[in-house]
């Protein structure tokens, strides 16, 4: 109890410290970033840098063409735009400083031969858009319908005859996977010689003429598989997200890179170096395995990590590189570099990076740091709410950007500097660094076996530069096995061997296990840098996970190895030394790591600082939102705390009778802290998997000491309790949505609006304020992305949008049959599916080999009709609650 009251005393004096820091530097940016003074509401809300000034251009939601989502200009000039659920446009833009700004827009018919009436969509549904080669390249992220046929894949259109109208159209690569994680962008490469393709995670990655990372993947971790415990990814497998080169003609595909999360573009600098900005699982916030938002130079080869559920590896290790820069919490989606633009030179050197849920476009200046950059971030312009989908420098040296997505209000920017005159001249790209130089030189040797590549690439795998140690080992795993395979064993040099040994466990088979495990516990451990410990215990890591468990003699080699530096001074050691002990059967791992759990030392504070001042700057941007996040932060667990209790699930080698007391005792204190959604759905799969490794006759004894009776009051309990409506009722529709809220939504009833939540059983699938469930999402800050219009509209007709996350798949069988459910996992010979919402746990399988197709369904989950019992006034209470967050408090409410 002492050491929880000064823990959370802590938190809060964390907290306190965090609001005065984060209002003196909003005060010093607010002094910096203007306000643009307009007439216009929709360029009032923005705040941009000093110097700059913004046009708004086009509003397409207002003439029925859609909510943009991506863009490119051609070579003519003109802006052509895509509809994220329709058609493909093209305009010209009015120059800058122009009377009238209004673009001439024509929708784009594509004049093939056959015979398409006019109602058809022939091209559109596109999250990426390019212009080369003569070319529209048009990446389509769509399942297929009844007015769009086409599904995802990249498309190449072309104008046969020179009359501007494009006529023939050509799928130059079908792509496996649609939606929020689908295909996104394309890209031409530096050279003006081929193109870039990048996807997220929930697209397959299509068979290739060419892999510069070896196409080996695996999961490599020995930390307890749980995977997300409210199912998103858990059919998804390595590699992740990825990027791809190709040729014009698109014949040719190569790999560049994976492991990504959710990347939507990706961008070149002027030395022809790559960047993404790499989403952040919001369910995973407060976990070990949590990575923010993240700026990522994206290099030959490159692996970054990205695995389901808890696997997600850390950016210490040696087989995948890390982000340039940590952004934070938020949705990313555009990235473009600043080279061409008629901006200040910092500007032209600098990543601009798009956060849709913030309305933030980071500045990112990139300087040179070795084979790799550092980056330093700005707010360059914001507004609220502004959800950026897609960017680009036009013709003119101008930004161009737009704002939509899900169908929310989109509307066409452009930002400019107010006196070009002012700049410079020509500016001078970035040096390249010897270091640089010799990145790209080893990368000659990524793809293929090629003379010479050992002889160079070799004595590079002791390099201080992560960089250059990353490529020389991708050009060593590119070359046979039998050319190097004894140099690893032969390498006297410490570091060398390791990086050698990485590259062996990864392109070796299980006849190496025994004898690579031996070579390495013969390294002096004592003798290394922290990072090269790191190196070291990884690679022995991924030898176990790669090729299995040995002998009971080398398992006692590994863990007299190892136990000795068991526990460390860094939580990423720690990590690495406590599952592989436990894999290895250590006796003394589950002591030493118990007392880490009750431990209140650690990096962690310094991490959870980090965070909090992230988090901090959106609390004062967006109170509303942040308040909720501000909750969270006050009473989140240590992360090193839930990887020390998740890393013992499986550990059966050292337990007594008092240490299972306190392992089971801290699963009940872990209960307490609040974090992201899938937290309490980690710790309770952790609980049980413990549990089914006690005697039977203590099995329930331990279940009730770990908290099973802490499990949250169900929704289906809160809605038998609520104030059931009064009417009179009506069957809602659209067309009542405009008339009922004229006159805004002030002093209305927060008790109506919480009791109207409850009795439509709203609680049932949704949480709000960490009541209810969480089948559905999460409403607490649904008030700071959407207007009462959106949400009563969603409400109304709720299979108009359906996020990814919250979708079902129709199985349809042999027999004629079909079967609806959450597709929970695809391994082996069955599907798996969750068919209730209320007991996502009850499993259903399909055998694959009954399934003649599968369909992302069209019907939400969300029954229309939830609101028919309602009156006016009640519905009004109803969205002012679900404006308001929950919050009583919120000035939407009568106050007494």
């Amino acid at each position: 109890m002492i050491i929880n009251f000064l823990r959370i005393n802590k938190l809060n004096l964390l907290l306190c410290s965090v609001f005065i820091f984060a209002i003196s530097c909003t005060s010093e940016k607010n002094a910096k970033n203007e306000t643009v003074q307009s007439d216009n509401p929709k360029i009032a809300k923005l705040k941009l840098q000093p110097g700059f000034d913004a046009e708004h251009l086009y509003s397409p939601g207002d003439n029925n063409m859609g909510s943009w989502v991506a863009m490119t200009f051609d070579n003519k000039g003109r802006l052509i735009t895509s509809d994220q659920y329709g058609a493909l446009y093209r305009m010209e833009v009015a120059p800058i400083g122009a009377d009238n700004l209004t673009p001439k827009i024509e929708k784009l018919k594509i004049q093939t031969e056959a015979k398409v009436a006019d109602s058809i969509i022939q091209m559109g549904y596109a999250q990426g858009l390019l212009y080369a080669f003569n070319s529209l390249y048009v990446v389509v992220n769509h399942r297929g319908s009844d007015d769009f046929e086409k599904t995802s894949g990249l498309y190449r259109l072309q104008d046969t005859d020179n009359d501007d109208q494009y006529d023939k159209i050509t799928l130059l690569k079908a792509l496996d996977g649609a939606g929020e994680h689908g295909p996104h962008g394309i890209v031409l490469s530096p050279d003006g010689e081929s193109l870039y393709v990048i996807a997220g995670n929930h697209t397959d990655l299509p068979e290739m003429e060419g892999y510069r990372l070896p196409n080996n993947w695996q999961d490599d971790n020995l930390f307890p598989q749980i995977k997300d415990p409210r199912g998103h990814a858990n059919d998804r497998g390595a590699p992740g997200g990825w990027v791809a080169n190709l040729d014009p003609e698109g014949k040719r595909w190569e790999l560049v890179a994976s492991g990504f999360r959710n990347p939507f573009d990706l961008a070149f600098n002027e030395s022809g170096d790559m960047f993404v900005y790499d989403s952040d699982m919001e369910w995973d916030l407060g976990m070990p395995w949590y990575r923010p938002t993240r700026i990522c130079h994206v290099t030959s080869g490159a692996e970054f990590g990205w695995r389901t559920g808890n696997g997600k590896w850390s950016a210490a290790y040696p087989d995948n590189v890390p982000p340039v820069l940590n952004i934070g919490q938020g949705s990313p989606t555009n990235v473009m570099h600043g080279n061409g633009a008629k901006f200040p030179e910092k500007y032209q050197h600098s990543v601009f990076a798009f956060d849709w849920s913030f309305g933030i476009i980071y500045a990112i200046e990139m300087k040179a740091n070795g084979a790799s950059y550092t980056g330093e971030k700005e707010e360059f312009l914001s507004g609220i709410p502004l959800p950026l989908t897609d960017g680009v420098i036009g013709p003119d040296g101008a930004m161009y950007f737009m704002t939509g997505g899900r169908r929310l209000e989109s509307d066409l920017y452009r930002v400019y500097y107010k006196n070009p005159d002012e700049l410079p001249g020509a500016v001078a790209n970035l040096e390249p660094t010897k270091e640089n130089e010799i990145r790209k030189k080893l990368e000659t040797y990524h793809g293929a076996p090629k003379d010479g590549a050992l002889d160079f690439a070799w004595p590079y795998l002791n390099s201080k530069d992560r960089f250059i140690q990353y490529a020389a080992r991708i050009a060593v795993e590119h070359q046979p096995v039998s050319t190097w395979q004894e140099k690893v064993y032969a390498e006297t040099n410490a570091v060398r061997k390791i990086h050698a040994a990485v590259a062996l466990a990864r392109q070796g088979d299980k006849s190496q296990r025994d004898r690579l495990l031996n070579s390495l516990v013969h390294i002096d451990y004592a003798s290394l840098s922290e990072q090269n410990q790191v190196d070291l215990v990884r690679v022995i890591e991924l030898t176990l996970a790669r090729f299995g468990k040995p002998n009971a003699d080398i398992k006692r080699k590994i863990s007299g190895y190892l136990s000795a530096h068991y526990p460390a001074d860094t939580d990423v050691l720690n990590q690495l030394l406590s599952k592989t002990l436990v894999f290895v059967d250590d006796a003394s791992v589950i002591s030493k790591t118990l007392a880490l759990l009750e431990s209140e030392e650690g990096e962690n504070a310094s991490v959870m600082a980090n965070t909090a001042t992230d988090a901090a700057d959106l609390i004062l941007r967006n109170p509303q939102y942040g308040m909720d996040i501000a909750e969270t932060l006050k009473n989140m667990p240590l992360a090193q705390h839930t990887y020390y209790g998740l890393v013992l699930q499986d550990a059966t080698i050292g337990w007594t009778p008092e240490l299972r007391e306190k392992y089971f005792k801290w699963f009940y204190r872990a209960f307490s802290f609040k974090a992201g959604r899938s937290y309490i759905g980690f710790i309770d799969k952790a609980r049980k998997k413990a549990l089914t490794h006690v005697a039977a006759n203590k099995k329930e004894f331990y279940n009730q000491m770990s908290g099973d009776s802490l499990l949250s009051k169900s929704g289906n309990e809160l809605v038998s309790s609520a104030v059931q409506p009064k009417g009179p009722g009506k069957r809602w529709e659209e067309k009542d949505i405009a008339p009922l809220l004229a006159d805004g939504l002030q002093n209305r009833n927060f008790e109506t609006g919480r009791n109207m939540f409850l009795a439509t059983n709203c609680v049932t699938c949704h949480s709000m304020r960490g009541e209810g469930e969480n089948i559905g999402p999460e409403l607490s800050q649904i008030g700071t992305r959407f207007s009462a219009e959106d949400i009563l509209k969603a409400i109304i007709d709720p299979s108009d949008v359906i996020s990814d996350q919250y979708n079902t798949t129709v199985f349809m069988l042999k027999d004629g049959n079909s079967i609806v459910g959450r597709l929970i996992g695809e391994e082996g010979e069955n599907y798996t599916v969750s068919q209730n919402p209320y007991a996502p746990d009850v499993l259903r399988t399909i055998p694959k080999e009954e399934v003649t197709g599968t369909k992302m369904s069209s019907v939400s989950l969300m029954p229309p009709g939830t609101i028919n019992r309602l009156s006016d006034d009640e519905v009004k209470d109803l969205l002012a609650y679900l404006i308001a967050g929950g919050d009583a408090e919120n000035e939407i409410f009568a106050k007494e």
